[in-house]
């Protein structure tokens, strides 16, 4: 008996999309029993680095040469090695994807897994590869039909307009969860706030110290939850051979749903510290990025005349001279050289925009190209159909810019801001010019920007690459690392603080969080000349032990980890990422949003599959 799945949460419902993958038992038994087609394999020598990504350094080597050394010694077989010595990794190894340069590294993750997974108790048993090559063959028909079915999903709309509303709903719930609605005799935990605010099946009941058998019902139902998922998405990628196989089945679920999914997702990425980590090591990275910029640009004015600079003046004609001219002519050079700078840059900045405009307006519309990429055939009029109407939503209207202003409480801080922006969207995309309506010459311009800088597919390999060396530093698994302790989840917390502060200037930092300078006492520059004034600052500067902009930073810092504070708590950041591994899994797999995972595997298997699985 098939029972009719429940009732999906909202943003689980199917949800047309530029290219939706049909969801009838015809074509998801042809994906399935299909050999995958061969790719068309981007080229490996023209490798293009990644512009804001950055691979954390590693103390072996990473380069192409080195990690193709790892892949031949581990994954090819060992009857073969002259051979493989000169042939490349794309003619030994079955093809993940259809670039080489991702191949590279996906097949590097494989081969330290492989290394420290499986060798080390299958080469106890045989020194035969069958097994590897017999996995390898079945991860690159996984990833193959992944990347079918990515092409099919409208990247932008996903990562711009339906994760950030789910993270918006999180931000929203936990705000709710922690205002004090009630008097605090009959206060409530913000936890069970949250989980009726964001139910979730996955994660009922909540965890309760004065009942310990909560906590074990909780992870009793987290763990069947995890293996419904596993066992879905392998009802829908695996060949239909590997999938007849229970035994294989059973292995790969159970690594997938408690190594990736429970420890990896649901244990150590939930919790508050590891993301206040990730958010720093990203700003750190933009902001060396940027003074990595800036210092090429920047040029060194000398206040020394030529005089001095051969030393042929004395020291005394040099410290009377250098409080009247040097002071003098380097606030000059300083001046001409900030206003050649800014012009320079207004001038790069508008440049840019005109020709993104004009590239935006003869290029052809976001419609049309979602349109094509749907085909002409009659199975796809449907689908074609769909996409006009999926993408007619503009760009302007995602839900990352009402994210944006929700984690930095605009309406609060500076509503008339807030209602500026909006004005200026609604123009922008209803009255009768409609530049930034869908299609239209601001809405291609953003598309192409975002296609080129952000999604671009020379993108992908650097992010494999840190991903790598994040996990295996030396090409092994990181060691276990303990929870810090309440304190050090302190310090994490104002370093992430601090580094996010860091990428505001200054007086907009301050401008923003209403910080004020303090007034000094207009007397005391009057009657004192600077250089004593400046030691009088200085002498109370060292004997405070701080600056006097140490207040407006602890002010402002203060205020940032207030809005850290919302991926503090592990129980309420489940909630956010397995919605997002659930809407990601719904969008690539629509058919899981469709049927349940008996009804796909009797779709696969034939309606008597559990008994002839055993």
């Amino acid at each position: 008996m098939t029972q009719a799945p429940l009732g999906l949460p909202p943003h689980l419902l199917p949800r047309p999309k530029a290219l939706p993958a049909s969801s009838s038992t015809s074509s998801l038994h042809a994906l399935a029993t299909s050999p995958t087609p061969q790719l068309s394999r981007a080229s490996s020598r023209n490798r293009q680095e990644s512009s804001f990504i950055s691979a954390p350094p590693s103390a072996i080597d990473v380069s192409d040469k080195a990690t193709s050394t790892l892949i031949r010694r581990v994954l090819c077989p060992q009857g073969r090695t002259n051979l493989t010595d000169t042939q490349p990794i794309d003619e030994l190894l079955p093809p993940l994807t259809s670039s080489n340069d991702v191949d590279l590294q996906l097949y590097a993750i494989i081969a330290i897994v492989v290394k420290e997974f499986v060798y080390s108790w299958y080469g106890k048993i045989t020194p035969d590869q069958g097994f590897v090559e017999e996995v390898v063959r079945i991860f690159a028909h996984c990833t193959r039909a992944v990347e079918q079915r990515i092409r099919r999903v409208d990247i932008e709309s996903l990562a711009l307009d339906e994760i950030p509303q789910l993270i918006e709903g999180h931000v929203n719930a936990f705000r709710a969860s922690h205002q004090p609605f009630y008097p605090p005799s009959i206060a409530v935990v913000p936890r069970r706030v949250y989980h009726t605010l964001v139910p979730h099946p996955a994660f009922s009941p909540m965890p309760n110290v004065s009942e310990p058998t909560t906590a074990e019902e909780q992870s009793q139902n987290e763990s069947a939850y995890r293996q419904l998922l596993v066992q879905g998405a392998l009802a829908v990628l695996l060949p239909t051979e590997d999938l007849e196989n229970a035994c294989l089945r059973i292995l790969v679920a159970d690594v997938m749903g408690e190594m990736i999914l429970g420890n990896g997702i649901g244990g150590k990425a939930c919790q508050g510290w590891l993301i206040w980590e990730g958010i720093t090591k990203l700003a750190d990275s933009v902001k060396a990025r940027v003074e990595r910029k800036a210092s090429g640009e920047g040029i060194e004015t000398q206040s020394r005349s030529r005089l001095e600079k051969f030393g042929l003046l004395s020291e005394k004609e040099e410290t009377h001279n250098q409080p009247r001219q040097g002071k003098r002519s380097t606030l000059m050079s300083e001046a001409v050289w900030r206003i050649l700078q800014y012009g320079y840059l207004s001038f790069l900045a508008l440049r840019f925009i005109i020709l993104g405009l004009i590239a935006a307006y003869s290029g052809p519309s976001r419609l049309l190209t979602s349109t094509r990429l749907g085909g002409s055939s009659e199975s796809n009029i449907g689908a074609q159909q769909t996409a006009i109407l999926s993408s007619d939503r503009p760009i302007l209207s995602f839900k990352i810019f009402p994210l944006i202003s929700i984690l930095l409480n605009l309406p609060a801080r500076a509503p008339w801001l807030t209602g500026s922006v909006s004005l200026v969207q609604y123009h922008l995309i209803r009255r009768p010019l409609r530049l930034g309506a869908g299609g239209g010459m601001l809405d291609n311009f953003l598309h192409s920007l975002l296609a080129t800088h952000v999604f671009a597919p020379a993108l992908l390999p650097p992010l494999l690459l840190s991903l790598r060396t994040a996990l295996f530093p030396n090409n092994t698994p990181a060691p276990p690392r303990a929870d810090p302790s309440p304190a050090e989840q302190i310090a994490i917390k104002r370093r992430c603080a601090r580094a996010l502060l860091s990428l505001i200037p200054p007086r907009v930092a301050k401008r923003f969080f209403a910080v004020r300078p303090t007034a000094r006492p207009p007397s005391t520059e009057a009657t004192l000349s600077p250089r004593s004034v400046t030691s009088i600052n200085t002498s109370a500067r060292e004997s405070d032990g701080e600056g006097p902009g140490d207040a407006d930073e602890e002010q402002m810092l203060a205020e940032v980890e207030a809005v850290l504070d919302v991926f503090g708590d592990a129980y309420m950041n489940k909630h956010l990422v397995f919605g997002i591994v659930e809407l990601c899994v719904v969008r690539l797999m629509p058919e899981m949003g469709e049927m349940g995972v008996r009804e796909l595997m009797e779709t696969r298997l034939g309606e008597g599959w559990e008994e002839e699985g055993g």
